[in-house]
């Protein structure tokens, strides 16, 4: 197999893998030039030279728009640089186990936000008025202003209140989480498809400068034979 060696850093690779510096684009050329000042246009490196400073790039201008690089950012273009998916990291937070308290404020927050704890309660409140009303006269137990019956409902408001929220407050972490997990996929995404198009413009100028040698060398032929026919002539 014929190789070559990189103008970058001096190793060898296959010569499939080379490519120009006049196809690499300026931008990606100048933070190449900016680590290797004796790397010019006419110079050769590898794709995977070229790969590694497309990275560099896409990390810089994150940074650029983005400010100070988080976590989030960090795990995207490492996964990037990497070619690994998200998916594992993804999916660390919905295999956690719940907790048994956590069980539980689920089940009061789902039972305490449906019809059938409303219709059930009511039917409840009607008997214990009726009972105590009706069919023992307002002498019962808890007669009219049924200060039992008020004392339980403070009682269940005071306990069932923070029990729902510690669910809410569960949910609206996994509503951040989440988030994050969209970001994190929606950004990839971004840099992946701004990769592609830094690959497709390269490969249209590589392929255009290729259609102009072949011109050129076209044209120098055309001038030859028009030579050779007029000294024929």
């Amino acid at each position: 197999m014929e190789k070559f060696h990189s103008d970058l850093s001096k190793k060898e690779f296959p010569i499939s893998d080379r490519v120009s510096g006049k196809f690499v684009r300026t931008a990606i050329l100048n933070l190449i030039q900016k680590d290797n000042p004796e790397f010019t246009a006419d110079k050769y490196l590898s794709i995977s030279e070229l790969n590694v400073y497309r990275d560099k790039y896409m990390e810089g201008l994150l940074t650029k728009q983005v400010g100070k690089l988080t976590n989030l950012e960090k795990t995207v273009l490492e996964s990037l640089k990497n070619k690994t998916t998200l998916t594992d990291k993804l999916d660390d937070g919905d295999k956690q186990a719940l907790t048994f308290g956590q069980r539980i404020a689920d089940h009061v927050a789902i039972f305490g936000g449906s019809w059938t704890f409303i219709i059930s309660f009511g039917v409840f409140l009607l008997i214990w008025i009726a009972l105590n009303c009706f069919w023992l006269a307002n002498k019962g137990f808890d007669p009219y202003p049924f200060i039992l019956l008020n004392l339980i409902l403070s009682t269940l408001a005071a306990i069932q209140a923070p029990v729902i929220m510690m669910s809410q407050n569960r949910q609206e972490e996994k509503d951040r989480d989440r988030a994050k997990k969209d970001y994190m996929v929606n950004l990839k995404s971004e840099l992946e498809i701004r990769m592609l198009h830094e690959k497709i413009d390269h490969l249209i100028i590589s392929e255009q400068q290729e259609i102009l040698e072949i011109h050129k060398e076209q044209i120098e032929m055309l001038n030859d034979i028009l030579k050779r026919i007029e000294k024929f002539h």
